[in-house]
């Protein structure tokens, strides 16, 4: 029996990738997006309804009752991360509160699923390897804004009857990715022969194709899973070996400069997710 899943951000970094997996299933597709990036929407037939909106995060639960009739499940893959802003940001809090305008909307249209997205640092990130039953003790606001979102849902959800799953994201990178992050940086650098200025690169880190990633959230979608899964590759890699692998498709180590930034007092050593 096909199905209708909602998804929101579908045309942002991680939201391209899970609407690109949902096609590839027996799935209709609603998608909502912000006014201005229809032309990122890559259409297909199995998306029969797009909605439109300057800021989703402003609506009101009436608007996304109307907007989740008729869905079965919705992955909420929009939120605001603008490298270098984003962390500490008050837009956080605009969009934990449109989150839990549209959780309301969504209970009221009887969407039986929601599938969230959060991030590794709503963990303790001290404890260095992590896994769902690490504690919660998120340091910016863009973690605690995701954790409180995931704290109040899986307590609301089962008294309205609807399944809740949350995909704690790590370290993702590939097609769609904002230029001032670190692979773009690189890949950006070394293509033109120009240094690419790195810390130590001792950091130990989990990285994931977000390709991969889109396909993980959309299989926990499809799935009876409930509470939270780490969208994570479970293997630890330096920042060093990260850098020398994409040196070495151009043949160009010698243009990394280990060093020439000053390592972030504040950024853990070790961040590596365990399978759930």
């Amino acid at each position: 029996m096909t199905i209708r899943i909602l998804i929101t951000g579908a045309t942002g970094f991680v939201g391209r990738h899970v609407l690109r997996s949902l096609i590839e299933h027996d799935i209709l597709v609603t998608a909502v997006i912000r006014t201005g990036s229809e032309q990122r929407l890559e259409i297909n037939q199995k998306i029969d309804r797009v909605f439109k909106s300057e800021n989703i995060f402003s609506e009101t639960t009436g608007w996304w009752e109307q907007v989740c009739e008729n869905v079965d499940t919705l992955i909420h893959c929009a939120w605001y991360t603008e490298p270098g802003k984003f962390l500490q940001s008050s837009v956080n809090l605009d969009c934990l509160r449109g989150t839990l305008e549209l959780a309301q909307g969504a209970s009221r249209a009887k969407v039986r699923r929601f599938v969230g997205i959060g991030t590794c640092f709503e963990y303790d990130v001290s404890f260095g390897e992590l896994s769902v039953e690490t504690p919660l003790r998120p340091f910016t606001t863009y973690a605690g804004a995701k954790a409180a979102v995931y704290l109040a849902l899986s307590q609301w959800f089962p008294t309205q009857l609807i399944d809740f799953t949350w995909c704690r994201l790590f370290y993702l990178f590939g097609e769609g990715e904002d230029g001032r992050r670190l692979v773009p940086y690189l890949r950006m650098q070394l293509s033109v022969g120009n240094v690419a200025e790195l810390s130590s690169g001792n950091q130990i880190r989990d990285f994931m194709d977000v390709k991969e990633a889109g396909r993980i959230i959309v299989n926990v979608a499809l799935s009876n899973h409930l509470g939270a899964v780490n969208v994570c590759s479970g293997v630890p890699v330096t920042i060093r070996q990260l850098a020398e692998n994409i040196a070495d498709e151009y043949d160009r180590r010698d243009l990394l400069r280990f060093g020439a930034r000053h390592d972030n007092g504040m950024d853990p050593p070790k961040i590596v997710g365990i399978l759930s």
